[in-house]
């Protein structure tokens, strides 16, 4: 069983930051399986790949929200640099040889599903909106160039 299970709750209703987040559940559950594992090597594969992808996946959403006029793209920006600050800590902690695996899963389980219920729904809308994702008939901008 997944450590991490998609949910429909989870949904942004922009199908590639969907995607993305599934991807990212993905490297959380894989990062589980790595620390179940016991192999310390593996488990530093697949941190270091988890925070690749959700520092490009930051940077797209950023750019996503910029181009669509969000009001609060700073606060969130904000937001993501905590986080990877944070990500960052443990990351150190563990090439120093400190067993953070289980504190850092619960980390990253807690901190995505809060963050994308509240700080990504924030934006869904009017990202929806600059990609024309409400209307199938039309074509946005945004739309065409990420749809």
């Amino acid at each position: 069983m997944a450590y991490l299970s998609w949910d429909h709750e989870l949904d942004t209703k922009i199908p590639v930051i969907d995607n993305q987040h599934r991807r990212i559940v993905e490297y959380i559950n894989e990062l589980h399986e790595a620390i179940t594992s016991g192999n310390r090597e593996l488990v530093g594969e697949v941190l270091e790949q988890l925070v690749d992808y959700t520092l490009s996946h930051f940077a797209f959403e950023e750019e996503l929200m910029e181009q669509s006029g969000y009001g609060f793209l700073s606060a969130h920006k904000k937001v993501h640099l905590m986080f990877t600050r944070k990500v960052g800590e443990y990351q150190q902690r563990f090439e120093l040889g400190e067993d953070i695996s289980r504190q850092l899963l619960t980390t990253l389980r807690t901190w995505l599903i809060n963050h994308i219920k509240r700080d990504d729904a924030d934006y869904a809308d009017i990202v929806r909106m600059a990609m024309d994702l409400e209307s199938p008939k039309k074509t946005g901008f945004l739309r065409r160039l990420f749809g």
